[in-house]
């Protein structure tokens, strides 16, 4: 009684049973901002955000589609992904050409610098993905991906 617990951001509080913990959406948030500071810190060196290596590995599993599937993918509003696309193809990491199906539609791949991004990077990330799971036993860290991506379809709107 009336010891200390530290939180997931290393804050220390106190330890009360009469203090509710936080809410699950609370913690995700958490985690999310702290895993994104790390990756924003990593890729700087590459002169990339976050947002526009997201878009890369959306590219890399799924090549030619357009800015709205793009957008979809990669979380972003329909709006940013004009000035993502821009400035990924100004680094010359994407490339934008004509939809044969419909030449007015523009259908965004990857480049040979993207993927060679990609190729110096995703091991990086790796290590930070095993560094956040090191806890984790390999059935925990299936369950997790499992939850988590079931959470995220319950908030997921149905077309």
């Amino acid at each position: 009684m009336g010891g200390r617990a530290t939180c997931l951001n290393g804050a220390v509080t106190p330890a009360d049973a009469s203090v509710p913990p936080a809410t699950l959406l609370y913690v995700v948030k958490q985690l999310e901002l702290v895993s994104r500071a790390q990756l924003d810190e990593l890729l700087r060196p590459a002169g990339v955000t976050t947002l526009q290596y997201t878009a890369l590995t959306v590219l890399a599993r799924r090549p030619h589609m357009t800015s709205a599937d793009l957008a979809r993918l990669s979380f972003v509003r329909a709006q940013s992904t004009a000035d993502l696309v821009s400035a990924l193809a100004k680094r010359e990491l994407i490339s934008r050409s004509p939809d044969p199906a419909n030449r007015r539609r523009l259908l965004i791949s990857l480049t040979d610098a993207g993927r060679e991004l990609l190729a110096t990077y995703d091991p990086l990330v790796a290590q930070l993905e095993e560094q956040m799971l090191a806890d984790f036993s390999p059935s925990e860290r299936d369950d997790f991906r499992e939850l988590l991506g079931r959470a995220r379809r319950s908030l997921t709107p149905v077309p």
